[in-house]
């Protein structure tokens, strides 16, 4: 068992609006791409790839976030978290597609856009638990 899972079970019930094991595969989606974007906005930054670089920026921001809030069941709002989640799922998308575009060339730009689509798989899928 993971130490995520061991955390999520750990949350005092009656003090969530959110099923933190279902949130798990959305938490740690959020993680790798939040990783892997700031990876590559490092890498791309190098290689005089501006666009790619914003928008892995944009991604690992808006992926952090959403990832921290989620971990804050407490304050947990319906509406905002679908907000985030579609925010993950916007930036998601639009980072993996411009990262496919490079990932020929580029093993960063590669990892980048898996990770940024499986984020996008997650947060829909979690998006679809929580209505």
């Amino acid at each position: 068992m993971s130490m995520m899972t061991d955390m999520m079970k750990s949350m005092p019930a009656g003090t969530t609006g959110m099923d933190m094991v279902s949130m798990q595969p959305c938490i740690e989606a959020c993680s790798a791409a939040a990783m892997a974007a700031t990876m590559c906005a490092d890498a791309d930054a190098g290689e005089s790839m501006a666009r790619c670089a914003s928008l892995c920026a944009s991604t690992a921001d808006v992926a952090t976030t959403t990832m921290r809030m989620m971990l804050r069941p407490a304050g947990y709002d319906a509406s905002a978290m679908s907000s985030m989640m579609a925010a993950c799922v916007a930036v998601g998308e639009a980072c993996a597609a411009e990262c496919e575009q490079h990932a020929s060339m580029s093993e960063h730009c590669r990892i980048c856009a898996q990770a940024c689509r499986a984020m996008v798989d997650a947060c829909r899928s979690a998006m679809s638990s929580t209505a």
